[in-house]
């Protein structure tokens, strides 16, 4: 299977910027779909952004859309999420997923997570 790996979150004031990668490791992230979700106390995981495993195609939430960009970099075997103009309810535990499957959804048997980044966007 494959391993994924979850860096770069961390604490900062509304309007600001965070990078999030995902390293893959035992497995070629070309295989996969990749996604991007998170959690926030009390709610429901929700996909944020998704991205094709040829790149060319890419989803996203309404609530990120216009401020987030997910990217991937076959040769690095690394997806990244960019978040800009932070807001508070962007606050959250922020997951990388790898899918078999288009598009990834949550509790099927073909996706696999990393363990998660812990993002804070301060007032």
């Amino acid at each position: 299977q494959v391993l994924l790996v979850e860096s770069g979150g961390g604490l900062v004031q509304v309007g600001g910027s965070l990078r999030l990668s995902c390293a893959a490791s035992r497995r070629t992230i070309s295989d996969y779909a990749m996604g991007w979700f998170r959690q926030a106390p009390g709610k429901e995981r929700e996909s944020v952004a998704q991205i094709m495993r040829s790149g060319g195609g890419t989803v996203y939430a309404d609530s990120v859309k216009g401020r987030f960009t997910i990217s991937r970099d076959n040769a690095k075997n690394t997806v990244y999420l960019q978040m800009n103009s932070l807001k508070p309810e962007d606050t959250a535990v922020y997951s990388c997923a790898a899918s078999t499957s288009w598009p990834v959804r949550p509790g099927q048997w073909s996706v696999y997570w990393g363990q998660g980044t812990q993002v804070t966007v301060s007032s």
